[in-house]
């Protein structure tokens, strides 16, 4: 065995099928929670690491990514790379996309890319890895072999990806070109769980308690994974029968168990005194009948004893914790140990019922057309929008007089907008409307005073739609709507029931923004923007309050006041479509991200977020107006 080393790279599998890396900065910060183990939760907050992923959650154990404002999932994945290699010195080769910004290339590609610069070669072949593209580096340009088109690279030093140390078998050292030889057949688990429930069982053949405190046996090395084609460049067609491959090692360190226990659904060992046990009932089945007489002399508080102890083993692996009822009630242990649990208490005679923890379910079972009914009380099941431009006619200060009353003597404190004395003159700065800077006025219905130079001002600056919004306690004068693109909103009954809501179905809404331009009442008017994630799935239950929830995002989707276009906290991407301050549970049969059911609160949370926006029942009978 030699000795080795390689950097950790941690990545996530896109729409695309390509696996693309996260940054240095937060694959640390995942690599730390991975090796923190237990005491960690064994969940990674990536907005921990950088703020703009904020909305996103790797679970350790399944291997998973979730987006918590969307509820998309996606697989992940812990690589190793050669630490000579790209990964290993900081370095990040980008290519510009259409909007202007730089996206790093997928983690093979860039690592052919610098190979080849190390060398000095003028430029490089991606074909021989499966793309269409050719990399200048004295242009530092990127060509499409088909369509001649150019497009800028860069290359950046950033921080170096973490470092690992481990065992490897001499015939499978570091590959000094791309291409590995095929990985041998994969030995018996070495998993954690499989070593205890080996070690419980040799420790039962040898009976007594003695022999039943174990050490656990080391896991042999697990070889290399089989080499993988890389993935594409991000919008590259790789070649007709051209594939190589994978140039970096894939290797699993010793403490390699962590990943399998991560593929390996959890257990939770739930002691019931009510049922017998069946036969064969848990994993004691297959521990065979030698087993029994060496435990089944052993009472309750040996068991117990003896569980916790063969628990720090699995501490040590990594394994992330889960809930486990035992005799005494309920402890944070890990899977493993629950497993090893459900053994032990089987041999002493004790039923066992193992159960899975709770998966993820974001879209309802499939649903026919002739299933689908519309909702009783609310016409059509589809509504569009499209641009509404701001009333005309009425200046700034014909709007808000409808709003204020003139106060001849202002009282002695600060105007909230511009922080100046109220009995001063306004403190704006910006472009002077057409009003005197030391008149003051009063909000009808709140009763807060401001210059009313500072309320022309701001009230030019929104959207300019003839609403005001109290910028102190954000009472809505008017109607107020948004500046949300053209787009579908489409609503209906499904023949199915989300979880807390087992007494009535299911009420699904569609939205459907496609791309365009942004207008004069969006950040950047004339540029286009995008629209990530459409079609996105949300859910109601079919229950009086779940219908009037409904009636009230209709008012809410006619007003322009489901989306906006912003810049995303998730990807931090600019110019996209974002979700606007009303929250939506995308999650349907699950509530693991947070979007789902069941919550309690929702529907009385989300009413108190369309109140916000000024959208109440009296908004109803406006509408009807």
């Amino acid at each position: 065995m030699l000795l080795a080393s390689a950097v950790v790279v941690w990545e996530w599998l896109n729409e695309h099928g390509r696996w693309r890396p996260y940054s240095p900065a937060v694959s640390h910060h995942i690599e730390a929670v991975a090796r923190a183990g237990p005491r960690a939760g064994g969940s990674v907050v990536l907005g921990q690491a950088d703020s703009r992923l904020a909305p996103y959650i790797i679970d350790l154990q399944s291997m998973h990514q979730f987006r918590q404002d969307t509820g998309t999932i996606r697989p992940v994945r812990r690589s190793y790379y050669d630490p000579s290699s790209a990964p290993g010195k900081g370095v990040v080769w980008e290519w510009e996309n259409d909007s202007g910004s730089w996206t790093p290339y997928d983690m093979d590609v860039g690592i052919t890319i610098q190979r080849a610069y190390e060398k000095q070669h003028p430029w490089v072949d991606l074909s021989t890895i499966g793309f269409c593209y050719v990399i200048d580096f004295a242009t530092m340009g990127q060509i499409n072999r088909q369509t001649q088109r150019k497009r800028r690279v860069r290359r950046r030093l950033d921080m170096v990806y973490p470092l690992v140390s481990g065992t490897l078998p001499k015939s499978q050292s570091w590959p000094a070109s791309p291409g590995a030889a095929a990985a041998p057949p994969a030995p018996t688990c070495a998993c954690p769980q499989c070593l205890l429930v080996m070690s419980v069982k040799a420790a039962v053949s040898a009976g007594g308690l003695g022999a039943a405190t174990l050490q656990p046996r080391k896991a042999p090395p697990v070889p290399p994974a089989a080499p993988k084609a890389p993935m594409p460049a991000p919008g590259a067609k790789a070649a007709d029968g051209t594939a190589a491959a994978r140039g970096s090692l894939k290797v699993l360190a010793s403490q390699g168990g962590r990943q399998q226990a991560a593929s390996t659904p959890a257990l939770s060992s739930v002691v019931s005194a009510a049922s017998p046990p069946g036969p064969g009932a848990g994993p004691s089945a297959g521990s065979g009948k030698a087993s029994r007489p060496g435990m089944g002399t052993l009472n309750r508080s040996h068991l117990q004893r003896l569980a916790i102890a063969q628990s720090r083993v699995l501490i040590a692996s990594g394994v992330p914790t889960v809930p486990v009822k035992n005799l005494n009630g309920s402890s944070p242990v890990n899977p493993a140990l629950a497993g090893i649990t459900g053994i032990l208490m089987s041999a002493a005679g004790l039923p066992v019922c193992l159960t899975r923890p709770p998966k993820l379910v974001l879209h309802p079972p499939p649903v026919s057309k002739s299933e689908i009914q519309s909702i009783p009380g609310i016409s059509h099941t589809c509504r569009k929008t499209t641009k509404k431009q701001a009333k005309k006619g009425k200046t700034p200060e014909e709007v808000l007089k409808k709003y204020l009353q003139k106060v001849r003597h202002p009282p002695d404190e600060d105007c909230t907008i511009c922080m100046e004395r109220l009995s001063a003159p306004s403190g704006y700065k910006g472009p002077q409307p057409a009003i005197k800077p030391d008149l003051v006025g009063k909000l009808a219905k709140c009763g807060h005073i401001f210059h009313l130079h500072c309320l022309v001002a701001m009230y030019n600056n929104g959207n300019k739609d003839g609403s005001l919004q109290c910028p102190t306690c954000k009472t809505i004068y008017g109607v107020k709507t948004g500046t949300q693109p053209p787009g579908k909103m489409e609503y209906h009954i499904i023949p199915h029931a989300l979880p807390g809501h087992s007494d009535c179905k299911t009420i699904r809404i569609i939205y459907n923004i496609p791309p365009g331009v942004q207008g004069p009442e969006h950040p950047n008017p004339g540029k286009s923007f995008t629209a990530r994630g459409f079609p996105r799935h949300c859910y109601l239950p079919d229950s009086e309050k779940g219908r009037k929830v409904l009636k009230l995002l209709l008012v809410a989707w006619d007003r322009r006041l489901i989306f906006a276009i912003g810049t995303s906290s998730t990807t931090g991407e600019s110019d996209t479509v974002i979700w606007n301050e009303i929250h939506h549970k995308t999650e349907f049969g699950s509530n693991l991200t947070g979007h789902g059911y069941p919550d309690i609160n929702y529907l009385d949370n989300v009413l108190a977020e369309l109140a916000a926006q000024g959208i109440t029942e009296e908004s109803l009978a406006q509408e009807k107006d």
